[in-house]
Formats: C-alpha cells, sequence, structure tokens
C-alpha cells in the first residue's frame, strides 16, 4: 500500500511542506492565483489529506470528486468555507489554525483603526501625488484614538488582543459577547455593554465575529443609525457580517465619520464599488494574517493536524469531534 496523498493547491511556507513529505507524499502546487475548478478538482481525486487557505470552498458537490478524502486542514481561523455537516457526514476530520494569528490579526486591526482615524492613507497619496504645497491649519485634520471609547463586538482571542493594544491608547473599552469575559473586566477595566449601547457609546465601532449562518448580516442599517455621526467602523473579521449597502448609505448621507475595511462582501472589490471613490474609507486586501511568520506559523500547525490525521492521531484542532472514533 502506497502512502497518504496531501494536495495542496497553494503556495505555502516551504517548512510546511518538508514537514509533510515526512508522512506522506505531497502534490504540492505553489499556486498564488487560484486554480481553475478543473485543476483543482483533479487535484482532489487522488488526495486523502487537503491543506487549503479559505479562498477554497469546500461544499457538496466538489466533495463528491474526493473519494479518498479524510482530513481537510484549513490555514486559517475562520472555517466558513467549509460545509462542516458535509464533512461530517462524510467523516472527513477538518481543523483550523487558531492562536497562532491572534496577535498579528490585533495588530492589523488597531492599525486600520489608526489608519482611518488619522487618514494616513490618504495622507500619503496626498504627498505622493504632489499635492502637498504647505503646512496649513486644517489639512488633513482626523480624529484622535487615545482617550476614545472603543466598541468591540464579538470579544474572543482577536477581541482581547485588540482591548490590550487600545489600554495602551488610554482607550475606554466596551464589548458585547455571547459571554461576559469577567477576567479581562478585572485586567483590563474593559466594560460591557447590550449592542446598543456600544453603538450609542462609542467613538470607534469595530466587529471581529466569525462567519455564521447567526452573524451573516447582523450589522446593518439599524445598526450605523445607533452610532455616532463622526463614529468610525472597523471590519478585520469576514466580510458578510455586514450589510455592505447599508454601509455605503450610511457613508454616504454623513450618518458616521468613516470606515477602515480588511474584508468585504465580495472579494476582490469590483473597480467601480463605492468604497474605492470615499477618501475617508480605508481599504485593505483582507491581509489580517499576512506576516511571514505568522503565515508560516498557521502553514506549520495545519501540516501538524494533517500529520496527526493521517497517522489515525486526533489533531489538536479539529472542528467536527464527532467524526473522531476513540
Amino acid at each position: 500500500m502506497g502512502r497518504p496523498v496531501v494536495f495542496i493547491p497553494d503556495k505555502v511556507p516551504e517548512e510546511a511542506v518538508r514537514y509533510l513529505e515526512t508522512v506522506a507524499e505531497v502534490d504540492y502546487r505553489a499556486w498564488e492565483e487560484l486554480p481553475g475548478e478543473a485543476k483543482f478538482l483533479q487535484g482532489l481525486e487522488r488526495a486523502d489529506g487537503l491543506l487549503v487557505y479559505s479562498r477554497h470552498k469546500l461544499k457538496g458537490p466538489v466533495l463528491d470528486r474526493a473519494p479518498r478524502l479524510k482530513g481537510v486542514c484549513n490555514i486559517a481561523v475562520g472555517y466558513d468555507n467549509l460545509d462542516l455537516e458535509e464533512l461530517t457526514r462524510r467523516g472527513i476530520a477538518a481543523t483550523n489554525t487558531p492562536d497562532v494569528l491572534t496577535e498579528t490579526t490585533a495588530d492589523l486591526a488597531f492599525g486600520l483603526l489608526l489608519a482611518a482615524a488619522r487618514r494616513i492613507p490618504e495622507a500619503d497619496h496626498y504627498v505622493k501625488s504632489g499635492q502637498w504645497k504647505g503646512w496649513l491649519p486644517s489639512l488633513m485634520l482626523g480624529k484622535d484614538v487615545h482617550g476614545a471609547v472603543l466598541g468591540i463586538i464579538g470579544y474572543g482571542r482577536i477581541g482581547s488582543a485588540i482591548a490590550r493594544r487600545a489600554n495602551g491608547f488610554g482607550m475606554k473599552v466596551l464589548y458585547s459577547n455571547l459571554e461576559r469575559v469577567p477576567r479581562d473586566e478585572a485586567a483590563l477595566g474593559i466594560e460591557y455593554a447590550a449592542m446598543e449601547e456600544l453603538l450609542g457609546r462609542s467613538d470607534y465601532v469595530l466587529v471581529q465575529v466569525p462567519l455564521t449562518p447567526s452573524t451573516a448580516g447582523f450589522i446593518g442599517e439599524r445598526e450605523f443609525s445607533m452610532m455616532k455621526p463622526d463614529a468610525y467602523f472597523i471590519n478585520a473579521s469576514r466580510g458578510a457580517v455586514v450589510q455592505e449597502e447599508a454601509l455605503v448609505k450610511a457613508l454616504a448621507e454623513g450618518r458616521i465619520g468613516g470606515a477602515g475595511l480588511d474584508v468585504f462582501e465580495r472579494e476582490p472589490l469590483p473597480p467601480d464599488h463605492p468604497f474605492l471613490s470615499m477618501p475617508r474609507v480605508v481599504t485593505l486586501p483582507h491581509m489580517g494574517s499576512a506576516t511571514r511568520q505568522t503565515r508560516a506559523a498557521m502553514a506549520m500547525k495545519a501540516a501538524v493536524n494533517m500529520a496527526a490525521i493521517l497517522q489515525g492521531k486526533r489533531p489538536e484542532n479539529l472542528l467536527n469531534g464527532q467524526v473522531w472514533k476513540q
């Protein structure tokens, strides 16, 4: 009987590939761009394991083309690209990569807040395009971050890491979550608030929730109408948790002050999207975990999970425990 085959249809750090080669035959395609459907399905046909970024959607019809598949290891903390119910029904283990990207994503989210508040990308373009002719009293006036109120919607690992950064800026942090977090309330001085109160009191509203059926589109016109007219909205979680049309309308009508966005309902943004012509909106290309160190750690964690599955061991980050027989 031959070695199991692991299909990797993405460019990943080489150390993860080398690690998996010790336990399996690795069908590695260092594709930077998304492969066509035919190429992806061809690789799936002989795969016992699949190591992927969340840009690959693993739903029912796709899985029909992978008769040998035993495990899918997402190189991401989010897993809305996986049909967990269908994977479980087929006895296929699924894992993600929590923890290793927490601090890096929190850096990006807080940096996005700073960039939007102080108009940093706009100012950079102003200088580089030759528009800067000298100092003016009202040039590029932004909004203070230190001492402001930050409202965090969804308080998990990343939310907690963002709160620690906000503490360093002397911000008052409110949070709304399914469960209270007494540890951080005591250690960081954060305050639990219902959504309506958080939206009404916050100078910056930051959403950090996973995309699930219950969170899809849960930030919409009603929520934006509760925010202060000079408040900023920050999203570095998933684009589909926000009703984008409602956000565009709130910004266009001046009902909120601005936004910092790393994620969108449709990615990449179409060239005629309203966000691209709004000066008070900072747009990033979904780069929350995009550092060399963190991407390497994510890929290695996924590789370790995959090796465990192929060796008949329960992986550390199993998402569908029902498939594992003790």
